[in-house]
């Protein structure tokens, strides 16, 4: 079994709008230093030259783009806002240890400069079988499924986390200096 993990965010501006630049700008660094943590196994990208925008790319074996129902905003290249990132990790700790540090981490402290405040869950964990591939739409209802019916065995947070068994895991300790998975104590449901 290995983890799939999702991310969702609704950008303040649409993408090119001077308040997001950095943002995207940073966008490119942390996926390489994604790409190089321990643990990592694959995330989804779009094939190259295959369209304007995330909803017209081609994304291969993760299937057709789509977005959880919590984004009503633009579709196009000019009126894009949301952020969306799909991964595959070999376990739960290898997938924290690079959410909370390093650049990811820096980029976490000025969400608030670049996203509106979240009313649903902003990633999602679960466990899938090895050589198992998420579509997007997977991870669409992951999400859903974590903002309607809270953390479970089927998608989990770090703050309520369960093992490829189903059991509740206890990650303090193991993750943050402090023995507390999430440190900015802001997470989402």
């Amino acid at each position: 079994m290995r983890i799939a993990f999702t991310t969702f965010a609704i950008l303040q501006h649409p993408y090119g709008h001077a308040a997001v630049q950095e943002f995207d700008d940073r966008t490119p660094a942390v996926f390489l230093e994604a790409e190089n943590s321990p643990g990592f196994i694959d995330r989804a990208k779009e094939e190259i030259g295959s369209g304007s925008t995330n909803f017209d790319r081609s994304w291969g074996k993760w299937g057709r783009f789509c977005v959880p129902r919590f984004y009503q905003l633009g579709r196009e290249a000019t009126t894009d806002q949301r952020a969306s990132t799909l991964s595959l990790w070999q376990d739960l700790p290898s997938v924290f240890r690079f959410v909370y540090a390093g650049l990811h981490s820096e980029a976490l402290h000025k969400r608030s400069d670049w996203f509106l405040t979240p009313q649903w869950p902003t990633y999602a964990i679960w466990w899938i079988p090895d050589e198992y591939i998420p579509q997007w739409k997977e991870a669409c209802d992951k999400l859903e499924q974590l903002h309607d019916e809270g953390p479970s065995p089927k998608v989990f947070n770090f703050r309520r986390c369960f093992d490829s068994t189903g059991n509740l895991s206890d990650l303090k300790g193991s993750l943050h200096p402090t023995g507390d998975p999430t440190p900015t104590g802001k997470e989402a449901r």
